[in-house]
């Protein structure tokens, strides 16, 4: 096979997103649009990725290096086409020898299977292949113009379109594959008489036609090419990732009722015989094991669950937390860095920060994890099988043995030995008739009008 090489198209302005940050560094699952594009020339095995960017991008430009490296990473000095975009790449690939595909970062969720599909059209004979689709409305598309045996004649851009060519429903999604000399070669010959004044990347395909050349179309879904433009279309991309995204989760055997109300990641790992209730969202980083359920209103980032886990509802898993087999996490609960052994539960309003929880233990209501002084962030250790009573705050660094008991309402700054109680807390003190006779003090001094100093 032919060392594989991408153009990344990445320098439009996207004035419409009316955003002060870069339109293909916004999300769609969790993973910038550019990101998705350098994933999938990797997922394509493409040796080395160019990404084209404008000029005075300095934030894009740093993202695309930390990408793909600052070597990598040109500039289109003007903006005067596709095809003077991608030749803005010529000096970056001199001296590959291969095939290359063009992309665009605000094309986002274009399956690796399309791309494949244009290489392989390379592969039976044709010098350029395109990637188009059926348009269900394709107004604003360039037509993709064949000949009887299906082969590419021409690619007219809606502009340039005649009435007998706008009728034509097969429409171009502006990615492109070639040999990387032939591409260069042709971008030479580009002209810029049409009637927006630019070098159409498009014209490629009748200039290899002039020279006796084949042309192929690939064809993909309407739906694996949807650009963004503006922060509707960025809406409405995700909801094809996540409607993907839960189509396929299902039919590996998630449970999930309310499917329309949860929202993943691109990296989301959920195994077969998980449940997922409502309004639950995924940030990047989670693995849940099958068993596991994820009760409503949940979120969970840079977390694994194990089998069989119940969190939520309303809990809160942060990037760090590993929930082991069978344990508890329950309603407002947040764990931030800790590993919660086997079986172990912590079911309400608690805060796990930094630390481990040993299987078996148990986790009281308003438990706090005291981890951080205002400078440095310290661990508490709760053992296999401790108990920590109610409304318990654990100042760390300590450790509270396996077995151990701490009670309820105790402030512990000091570690606690196996199977020992600790208990840190003032004691109380009962003076009989107190609240009587200060409600009759109190009761008097309203009805007279006598505040007490400071009363409003």
């Amino acid at each position: 096979m032919a060392d594989r090489f991408a153009i990344i198209l990445a320098a439009g302005k996207g004035t419409r997103m009316k955003s002060p940050r870069p339109k293909v560094l916004h999300e769609i699952g969790g993973r910038s649009m550019l990101a998705w594009s350098v994933a999938l020339a990797n997922e394509l095995g493409c040796r080395r990725s160019v990404v084209v960017v404008g000029p005075d991008m300095p934030q894009l430009s740093g993202a695309a290096a930390k990408l793909v490296g600052a070597e990598n990473v040109v500039v289109q000095r003007e903006q005067l086409g596709t095809a003077n975009a991608v030749d803005a790449a010529r000096q970056a690939l001199s001296g590959a020898d291969g095939e290359a595909i063009v992309l665009y970062a605000d094309t986002p969720l274009i399956p690796a299977e399309a791309g494949e599909r244009a290489f392989a059209e390379l592969g039976k004979g044709a010098s350029v292949c395109v990637l188009g689709f059926e348009a269900r409305l394709p107004n604003r598309y360039g037509r993709l113009v064949t000949t009887g045996d299906g082969a590419l004649e021409a690619i007219v851009e809606a502009n340039d379109a005649s009435e007998e060519q706008l009728q034509i429903a097969l429409a171009n999604s502006g990615v492109m594959a070639a040999p990387v000399k032939l591409m260069f070669e042709l971008l030479a010959e580009v002209k810029n008489d049409n009637a927006k004044g630019e070098f159409y990347l498009t014209d490629l395909v009748a200039l290899a036609r002039c020279r006796g050349l084949k042309a192929g179309v690939a064809l993909c879904e309407e739906r694996d090419v949807q650009g963004v433009n503006s922060q509707a279309e960025l809406a409405q991309v995700e909801r094809v990732f996540q409607d993907g995204v839960r189509e396929r989760m299902m039919v590996t055997g998630v449970t999930i009722p309310a499917p329309e109300t949860v929202f993943f990641s691109h990296d989301t790992k959920i195994a077969a015989g998980v449940t997922i209730e409502p309004n639950v969202v995924f940030a990047t980083g989670v693995s849940v094991e099958s068993g596991a359920v994820i009760r409503a209103f949940s979120h969970l980032e840079g977390a694994k669950v194990g089998a069989g886990a119940l969190v939520g509802p309303y809990a809160r898993l942060r990037p760090g937390a590993v929930i082991g087999k069978d344990a508890h996490i329950g309603n407002f609960v947040e764990v931030k860095n800790v590993t919660v052994g086997e079986g172990a539960k912590a079911n309400h309003l608690s805060y796990l920060g930094d630390g481990d929880v040993g299987a078996g233990a148990n986790i009281g209501a308003g438990t706090i994890f005291c981890n951080y002084d205002g400078f440095f962030k310290y661990r508490t250790v709760v053992g296999e099988g401790a108990f920590v009573g109610s409304n318990s705050s654990l100042v760390a660094p300590v450790t509270i043995g396996a077995g151990g008991y701490v009670g309820s309402g105790s402030t512990v700054t000091e570690n606690v030995p196996a199977d020992a109680l600790a208990i840190a807390r003032g004691r109380q003190a009962n003076k009989d008739g107190w609240a009587k006779a200060f409600r009759a003090e109190k009761s008097a001094a309203k009805k007279s009008g006598n505040k007490p100093e400071g009363a409003l």
